[in-house]
C-alpha cells in the first residue's frame, strides 16, 4: 500500500518557524531566500551522483536538501531527498533511486513556487 504523497508545502511548518523566532517574518523570508539560492547546487550534486552511479557522492547533498527542505516545510522535496539519502547510505543507486533523481527537479520547481508565493503574501505569518 502506498502512503499518500506529502504536501508540496506545509505552511504550518513555516508558521511554527516564525513563532520560534518571535514572529520575525522577515527572518523566515531571509531563510527562504537563502534556501532558494543554495538549493540549485544541492540538486546539481544529486543529479551528478545519480548519473555517475556514485552513491557515496549522493549522501551529503541529499541529506542537506532533506534537512533544509523539511525545516522550511517543503515536505515532498524533503521526502524525495530522504529516499535518495537512504539510497546513498545503502551504497546502491537502483531504479527507484534513478526515478527519484528524475523527479526531484519537478519537486523542486513546485516547492520553489510555493515558497516564493508564501514570501509575497501579506498574511504569511
Amino acid at each position: 500500500m502506498n502512503d499518500p504523497e506529502p504536501p508540496v508545502l506545509d505552511a504550518a511548518v513555516l508558521q511554527e518557524l516564525a513563532a520560534s523566532v518571535g514572529g520575525d517574518r522577515e527572518f523566515v523570508v531571509d531563510l527562504i531566500r537563502t534556501y532558494l539560492e543554495d538549493t540549485e547546487g544541492q540538486l546539481a550534486a544529486i543529479e551528478a551522483a545519480v548519473a555517475a552511479n556514485d552513491p557515496a557522492a549522493l549522501v551529503r547533498p541529499a541529506h542537506t536538501l532533506k534537512s533544509s527542505s523539511a525545516t522550511l516545510g517543503a515536505m515532498r522535496l524533503a521526502e524525495r531527498a530522504r529516499a535518495l539519502e537512504i539510497a546513498g547510505h545503502s551504497e546502491r543507486i537502483g531504479d527507484d533511486s534513478r526515478a527519484d533523481g528524475d523527479k526531484i527537479r519537478e519537486d523542486w520547481q513546485e516547492a520553489k513556487a510555493a515558497l516564493q508565493e508564501w514570501t509575497t503574501r501579506s498574511d504569511a505569518s
